[in-house]
């Protein structure tokens, strides 16, 4: 049996005409030209990169984000109490005018009992005497006396020159003396008291009405 066409392999004969390979010639040189002319404007193609997700803005992403509250400072621990100054010590009150012993009164009553410094406060005013009265107690004391003769004036009134001497000290109208009024308040201050025990007008031969007799704490 004469040789046929090539057969497939289930025997039947293949009628399919294989292709001849294809050949190629060299471009001639018009032809490199032409395809220079075409390539010279040509722009290459720029591949976009594919969006895994939508885009959003990112002033619209501001706006969409949830709010999210900042966290609650923690409340700062209240400061220790400072601890309470300690008060100053006051210094103790003078005790109150005592008043004089008996004997004591009545030898000055008498006139009997020796004036030991002597204050004139004539010719002072209110605050100028009120000082002098101070800063003479304190000096006296100081130095250790006991009875000391302070005179004030009798005033204007013609009752202040003769009222009697004695123990007690009344203020009445008809005496008019500024500083004969203010002398008994001034010593029942804090300030006299803390130098004297009492005081009472004095006898006639030193000055009466117009004077007093003060009597000095022991010196400390």
């Amino acid at each position: 049996m004469a040789a046929g066409g090539d057969r497939t392999d289930n025997g039947k004969p293949d009628n399919k005409k294989k292709a001849s390979p294809r050949r190629t010639r060299p471009l001639t040189e018009e032809e490199h030209k032409l395809w220079r002319a075409v390539v010279k404007d040509a722009k290459p193609l720029v591949r976009r990169r594919r969006k895994s997700a939508v885009e959003i803005p990112l002033a619209e992403a501001d706006e969409l984000a949830p709010i999210v509250p900042p966290p609650p400072h923690a409340a700062a621990a209240p400061a220790a109490p400072l601890p309470p100054r300690a008060a100053k010590a006051r210094p103790p009150e003078p005790p109150l005018l005592t008043g004089l012993d008996r004997r004591v009164s009545q030898r000055l009553a008498r006139g009997q009992m020796e004036v030991e410094a002597t204050l004139d406060l004539h010719g002072h005013n209110q605050h100028e005497a009120h000082d002098a009265l101070l800063s003479f107690l304190t000096r006296a004391r100081a130095r250790g006396l006991r009875c000391v003769l302070v005179i004030t004036g009798k005033g204007a009134s013609p009752y202040a020159r003769h009222t009697l001497h004695g123990a007690d000290f009344y203020e009445v109208p008809e005496r008019q003396g500024v500083l004969r009024s203010a002398v008994p308040r001034w010593l029942a201050e804090a300030a006299f008291r803390a130098h004297l025990t009492g005081f009472q007008p004095a006898h006639p031969k030193h000055g009466g009405g117009g004077a007093f007799y003060i009597w000095l704490r022991k010196k400390r």
